[in-house]
């Protein structure tokens, strides 16, 4: 009983009845990165050329995948098909920058290329044109190869929008490479999973038979941390990536939750050891396990500082209903940034800038009472509204971009991931699933 009680706190579930505690800071404008109001790079997706006949249906994937990885970015102005030139240039020397840079088209980059497969293997090359500088317009060239199927081709264009985003969008790397880890529940068990960051190739990680929540991958992407319920109740297990299977964790006593890594590779989470719901940290083998709050009332959902590591947030109940606290990673420093309404799970921002969270302020647009993610700014506790009227939000978690938040909508077998731009435009749904975590590269 005992684990299912602080399980619940900890789950925050939307029926409780939550009064708001103080005065909550009127909401600001806060500048995540993605709505500063700069214009956006307008760039072009030419059908990419099939050299031979086998190639056409791969090709037509990897058209798809780049122009939705070029969308999704949040950085370009995509021009759409249909405001295209009809030529598409199947290299170098067939294009038409005038065509491409004017008119209705309006392109200031063009990407393009041919697709090539055959005997099993794929290739492509890859350009993207200034279509603005006719002596030298040539601002990306790549090659790729492959196997010739349709895996290859989404990996293949993945690539190429990750270096068009890193060479045109401001010197960040792109995401298209990355995986969102999540809860997947099915047949009275939850399971790990993982999915490419669009949502495609929705797979389980662990086969456990019972129940595992909340994944947290590592900064080197090698291992999965999460909270598993077996016979001595909730525990912090491991899985390693590089092996496929589950590697040990030193077991501690009490209800364990919510674990979190540091970028220099430490582990954080919640654990009942003590009797109270503490954070604790510990190494990648959870030896040297020590508590860095020690104050009556849960405290959960540790997230640390990605820039830094030296700093922490997490959630606790230390006055009553459960609100948003940063501390230094010894536990030192200790402050509130939300001063009422029901925080519930946070995510700390790659840049080390903001804080993504979810809470309840009980008033506000849309319905009362909803529970909803916001961004808040950590020096100036500034905050913005990212979500409305979608239902009970949860478990927000930041791109390694900093350019997008992936969030739980639901719980359980009805819940959904969905994802949005750091300003809270281009929400959209992934899979059905729970308690995302998204890798660090």
């Amino acid at each position: 009983m005992l684990v299912m009680r602080i399980f619940k706190w900890w789950r925050w579930s939307a029926v409780l009845a939550v009064t708001a505690v103080g005065s909550v800071r009127a909401q600001d404008t806060v500048f995540t990165g993605t709505n500063k109001g700069a214009d956006r790079v307008r760039i072009a997706a030419a059908g990419f050329h099939a050299e031979v006949g086998e190639a056409a249906p791969l090709k037509q994937t990897f058209d798809s995948v780049l122009e939705s990885d070029l969308k999704n970015a949040g950085v370009f102005d995509v021009v759409a098909k249909s405001m295209q030139p009809q030529a598409e240039p199947a290299g170098p020397k067939q294009v038409d920058l005038a065509a491409w840079g004017g008119g209705a088209t309006a392109a200031a980059y063009v990407a393009f290329g041919s697709f090539t497969a055959q005997g099993g293997k794929a290739a492509v090359n890859a350009y993207v044109f200034d279509t603005h500088n006719a002596q030298y317009p040539q601002v990306i060239g790549k090659q790729y190869t492959d196997v010739a199927d349709d895996a290859a081709a989404r990996m293949m264009a993945h690539r190429f929008a990750d270096e068009i985003i890193l060479r045109l969008g401001g010197g960040v790397a792109g995401i298209a490479e990355t995986k969102i880890y999540y809860v997947h529940a099915g047949g009275g068990v939850k399971e790990i999973w993982a999915m490419d960051y669009d949502g495609a190739n929705p797979h389980a990680v662990t086969r456990l038979g019972g129940i595992a929540l909340s994944p947290r991958v590592s900064p080197d992407n090698s291992r999965v941390a999460f909270a598993s319920l077996d016979k001595y109740g909730f525990q912090i297990k491991m899985y390693s990536l590089l092996l496929g299977r589950m590697v040990s964790f030193a077991p501690q006593a009490g209800t364990n939750i919510a674990p979190a890594w540091s970028p220099g590779g430490q582990l954080a989470w919640s654990s009942s050891k003590s009797g109270d719901p503490e954070i604790y940290v510990a190494d990648a083998s959870g030896n040297g396990a020590h508590r860095v709050t020690n104050y009556k009332g849960p405290d959960v959902s540790p997230s640390w500082n990605p820039k830094t590591g030296s700093q922490m947030a997490w959630i606790s109940g230390r006055t009553g209903l459960p609100q948003m606290y940063t501390m230094d990673a010894d536990g030192a420093n200790v402050q509130r940034m939300t001063d009422g309404g029901y925080a519930t799970s946070v995510s700390w921002s790659p840049n080390g800038q903001f804080l993504a969270f979810a809470w309840n302020r009980k008033y506000g647009p849309g319905a009362p009472g909803g529970q909803d993610i916001y961004v808040m700014d950590v020096a100036s506790k500034k905050w913005i509204q990212l979500t409305n009227g979608l239902g009970q939000c949860d478990f927000p978690t930041w791109s390694p971009d900093g350019r997008h938040v992936a969030f739980a909508v639901g719980s359980g077998a009805r819940g959904q991931v969905w994802t949005m731009l750091a300003d809270g435009t281009g929400k959209h749904k992934l899979a059905g699933g729970d308690m995302p975590n998204w890798s660090f590269k």
